[in-house]
């Protein structure tokens, strides 16, 4: 017995392995409804008609006479043939409807303009206290409008019915309605399966694809799994168009088909002769593989996440009176940041050192004290400020290296100031530095903290995969317990991301190992974590209003130097990240989101 007031809700929980069982699995209820009037919120129902299918075989008939409880208007009289007379003694709704909705139970609704009717049946399975219905539904006069656009003039059903030559004619009355509809639905399923419309999900997509160059592609889709992995489009040339990952490739590619309504995307489509794919273990091997094929296939489609032709890094010149500069190489220098994917980005960063420290910002030839006093930095080839300078320099290679937060104050001082005379704009645009000068940071923290472990070991319990790591890179995936020996390595402290690529993917890999469900088994090298807290703009906010609520009732750590590295060579259970060794503790909770 169908459970109406716990069905009404559970029944539109579907999952993807619901929506992708085949049609042929699929058990649909055509229905039709006879009101009297259009709004279903003044008008009542006068008849239901309904036909369960169950695997493509008919199963039952349903069909009721609904007293409305008021007068039937002629007109509606004149269209129908349902007279007063004739629901004088029919049931009112309350009786009927607790009869169809166990008919009814969860199949999938189809009818002709099928919001027309569930919008009736919504109105009075509320007004009953059923709620609403959340049987998943299709229209047959949407799904025509797709598969056979020039075959008919007229999408109504009498048109279709003729069209498709069905046996039963509709009349306006429930039963006989739903029956020709019935009819026209099957008849385009067999269109839609010709283009790849095999399952559930895509019969529910086919009403929203964008028009018949998208339709005419669809089968192309067919063979996707409703697993992880990296899709491709291809020309007819062969050439890659766009890469992009999914956690349900199937549904992924087809919602280019659908539900995106980008205008790339119909170029793309348009564009596109095949699509090919590559299955992985999980989402996070999916993420990897995503990254490195854009990196060497550089796809016309891939724009934003094309790497770039040129790199830039913010680097502390080894000059007498060292100063900050952007460049297209780190070179040789005491400090640098980066890469970034563009010059603005580099500059901002270099920006919020300057908000933070008075280094010099003169070039060749030097402008003297003019320029100290316009900038607020100092100009030390003006006169003998060694030693002063020398304390900046310190100042700046400390935020660049192992304290971001030692500059917090001074630019914190200077947002106060900006607004203390309305320049909130000035004060917006230190921020907006600030924030970026924090992801560069971060990369660096992550990126020495991946290449100080040398090679990783590390399981996710929940997806049951185990990853090797090496030097910030994935070298092996799988679902099986990886247990060959690993050979001690010597870290390359010093070394720099060459590429986008390169940092993108130790972000991936960091984000992935900082899951609550990843335990690190192994280690060859050192493992440390970011244990020095970088200011949040909480921290910030918190500097400009102290007490109070900046900080959204998190308390302030004041920054610290990193601690001391915790070597991890032999144990195979080593402390996790959940504060359980205090020297692995992390007060910063760093933000992946957004590129540098």
């Amino acid at each position: 017995m169908f459970d109406y007031h716990r069905g009404m809700t559970l029944l539109g929980q579907r999952s993807f392995n619901d929506l992708g069982v085949p049609l042929s699995d699929v058990t649909f209820c055509v229905l039709d409804l006879e009101t009297t009037g259009v709004g279903p919120d003044r008008e009542e129902i006068t008849e239901i008609g309904a036909v369960r299918y169950e695997q493509g075989v008919e199963t039952g008939r349903f069909q009721t006479l609904v007293n409305p409880g008021r007068a039937i208007p002629p007109q509606i009289t004149v269209v129908t043939g349902i007279t007063q007379a004739m629901v004088i003694d029919a049931p009112r709704i309350g009786e009927a409807l607790p009869s169809f909705l166990e008919f009814l139970g969860d199949a999938v609704i189809v009818g002709h303009n099928v919001s027309f009717d569930i919008s009736f049946l919504n109105a009075a399975a509320i007004r009953q206290g059923y709620g609403r219905l959340a049987n998943p539904s299709t229209d047959t006069m949407r799904l025509a409008r797709r598969l056979v656009p020039k075959e008919t003039r007229s999408l109504k059903l009498s048109a279709l019915a003729a069209h498709f030559r069905s046996p039963t004619t509709p009349n306006h009355r429930a039963l006989d309605d739903a029956l020709a509809t019935a009819h026209v639905f099957w008849s385009l399923l067999e269109r839609a399966g010709s283009i790849g419309v095999t399952h559930l999900d895509g019969l529910l997509e086919l009403p929203y694809i964008k028009g018949s160059r998208a339709i005419g592609k669809l089968n192309k889709t067919e063979h996707l799994p409703r697993r992880p992995g990296v899709y491709r489009f291809v020309d007819s040339a062969g050439a890659v168009l766009y890469v992009g990952k999914a956690t349900n490739l199937r549904s992924r590619v087809r919602s280019y088909f659908a539900g995106d309504t980008r205008r790339r995307i119909d170029d793309l489509l348009r564009d596109m002769a095949e699509i090919t794919h590559t299955e992985t273990s999980c989402e996070f091997e999916a993420s990897i593989m995503e990254l490195r094929e854009i990196a060497s296939e550089r796809p016309l489609y891939n724009r934003k996440s094309k790497p770039p032709r040129s790199l830039q890094w913010v680097r502390l010149t080894n000059e007498r009176y060292p100063r900050l500069q952007v460049a297209r190489s780190p070179g040789d220098h005491r400090a640098v940041l980066g890469p970034f994917r563009s010059r603005r980005t580099a500059e901002r960063v270099m920006h919020a050192l300057w908000d933070g420290s008075s280094i010099r910002r003169c070039g060749t030839p030097c402008k003297g004290h003019r320029y100290e006093t316009v900038t607020g930095a100092m100009c030390p080839c003006q006169g003998d400020r060694d030693r002063a300078y020398a304390e900046v320099i310190a100042h700046v290679l400390r935020a660049m290296t192992d304290d971001p937060g030692s500059i917090l104050t001074d630019v914190a001082a200077l947002m106060q100031r900006f607004v203390g005379h309305a320049r909130f704009e000035d004060a917006a645009a230190v921020r907006d530095r600030w924030m970026a000068f924090l992801r560069a940071s971060h990369d660096r923290r992550l990126w020495l903290s991946l290449r100080r472990a040398g090679t990783i070991v590390a399981t996710d319990e929940t997806e049951g995969v185990t990853a090797v790591i090496s030097d910030g890179a994935l070298s092996t995936i799988g679902p099986r317990e990886i247990s060959s020996p690993l050979t001690l390595s010597q870290p390359r402290l010093n070394d720099l991301p060459t590429s986008m690529s390169v940092l993108e993917e130790a972000r991936l890999v960091w984000a992935w190992l900082d899951r609550p469900s990843v335990t690190i088994d192994e280690v060859t090298g050192e493992w440390t974590e970011p244990a020095c807290p970088i200011p949040t703009m909480e921290a910030l906010q918190a500097t400009l209003d102290p007490g109070g609520t900046g900080t959204s009732g998190r308390s302030r750590t004041t920054p610290s130097s990193v601690s001391a590295p915790i070597t991890k060579t032999s144990e195979r259970n080593p402390p996790t990240r959940s504060g359980s060794n205090p020297a692995t503790t992390t007060t910063w909770e760093p933000t992946r989101s957004g590129s540098v």
